[in-house]
């Protein structure tokens, strides 16, 4: 195995404590939790893919610019890598959703690629836990499929089945934007939504996921969504990469009360490593910070943007102003958004993602907690930027305090709990 990289964590120049009578240095504790990331089965349950990345000449084989591929995975010890079927939101209508289920086909069949042509020397699909352990004890690295976002099935539940043939082993109702079968957490800013939680479609949805054994994720649906899935689902659910929303008040975290549903429902939530859901500090600098860039450019174009009801006030010629001064106004934003506002932010660390580990840990049980990062997402945080970095999150970890039996529970042995019980589950509703 790889020696992996420390010189990206802070480390105290000697760290020492009670270990059966003696004083463990740096570089012991460093060697057992090195000992410990190699025991256990390290799983990742969120990292968006590009397909472009996944033909014969480019492909995860190579150490390309992504945060995930083989070679970083290698490098980290990074044993499994949920890759993401991921639609963004677009209309409700035939044409969107043809345009959706072409997108997530070309994503299933990107993931198989690399795992059946590609590389199957080095890495095969997994559809359950007993997969997950039998490949790891082959050497290789394992790839499991999640959905990010249930607008694909257009008006179609059949399709959901044939996700689940295709190897999805857990899906999102939603995403960031309302759909036909659930509200997305986007709409709790201006407390704006579609259905008031759940459509009738996707109380259906549920239903037959819990039927075919695909884990729910509530990790991008509104509250009252989320709450009502966890009412309906006979089978826990997850949250493939959310974290705690009492210590970073970001609407895509969980509140305590959500929390602790999952807990009730036997779930597990994927604290995920996306640096504005872990550091409240740095949420609030970029919105502050985005908040004053807008003033300005409003203020350089002459330009008052005016509320939904004004809007419906203006004449025909007037809303066609409006509309070219608001095009005006994003294609400057975008232009002057650059990587000085994000490094002028206060980091998000490996010891904030861990600090949400902790509380939740606390408030719910260490068997309802996990690890995801959102790789190729957003996702990526200073000591845990990439999969190379991954023996960062078990170095913390050990620093903790945690046991190799905890520390197996948090990077996998809870996920694949939950994927037996819903299989389980599966198995006596057919």
């Amino acid at each position: 195995m790889n020696q992996f990289p420390f010189t990206k964590l802070t480390l105290a120049v000697l760290i020492s404590f009670q270990l059966g009578g003696c004083l463990e240095t740096e570089e012991e504790l460093i060697e057992r939790a090195q000992g410990i990331h190699d025991r256990v089965i390290t799983l990742d349950t969120h990292a968006d893919i590009n397909t472009r990345n996944f033909t014969a000449s480019r492909n995860y084989t190579q150490d390309l610019d992504t945060q995930v591929n083989l070679p970083k995975m290698e490098a980290g010890g990074l044993d499994v890598a949920w890759f993401i079927v991921y639609t963004g939101q677009a209309e409700l209508n035939d044409e969107g959703y043809a345009a959706a289920y072409a997108n997530a086909i070309d994503k299933f069949e990107a993931i198989h690629r690399l795992a059946e042509e590609i590389a199957p020397d080095q890495i095969e699909i997994a559809y359950t836990s007993d997969d997950v352990k039998r490949i790891t004890k082959l050497g290789k690295k394992v790839a499991m499929i999640g959905i990010e976002n249930a607008y694909p099935l257009g008006d179609d539940l059949s399709r959901i089945e044939e996700f689940f043939d295709r190897g999805g082993r857990y899906m999102s109702l939603a995403h960031n934007g309302h759909n036909q079968l659930s509200d997305s957490h986007t709409g709790e800013e201006n407390n704006d939504y579609m259905h008031g939680g759940l459509s009738d479609m996707g109380r259906e949805a549920i239903a037959e996921m819990n039927r075919l054994g695909i884990m729910i994720d509530i990790s991008h649906p509104s509250k009252a969504s989320i709450m009502q899935t966890l009412e309906l689902s006979v089978a826990p659910v997850i949250a493939s990469h959310s974290s705690a929303r009492k210590i970073t008040n970001h609407s895509r975290n969980l509140d305590d009360e959500m929390l602790l549903a999952v807990k009730s429902n036997g779930g597990v939530v994927q604290t995920t490593a996306f640096s504005t859901y872990v550091n409240e500090k740095r949420r609030t600098f970029l919105i502050e910070s985005r908040a004053e860039l807008e003033a300005q450019i409003l203020s350089e174009i002459g330009f008052e943007i005016l509320s939904d009801s004004d809007i419906e006030m203006l004449s025909a010629e007037e809303k066609l102003a409006y509309d070219a001064n608001i095009a005006e106004f994003n294609t400057t934003l975008r232009s002057r958004i650059n990587s000085a506002m994000f490094d002028q932010a206060p980091p998000a660390t490996v010891a904030d993602f861990v600090d949400h580990i902790e509380y939740m840990i606390d408030l719910i049980g260490i068997e309802h907690v996990g690890v995801s990062s959102d790789f190729d997402g957003g996702g990526g945080i200073s000591g845990w930027n990439d999969a190379s970095e991954t023996f960062n999150i078990t170095l913390e970890l050990v620093k903790r305090g945690y046991s190799e039996t905890q520390i197996g529970k948090l990077w996998s042995g809870n996920l694949l709990r939950v994927l037996d019980e819903v299989q389980r589950i599966a198995d006596t509703i057919n």
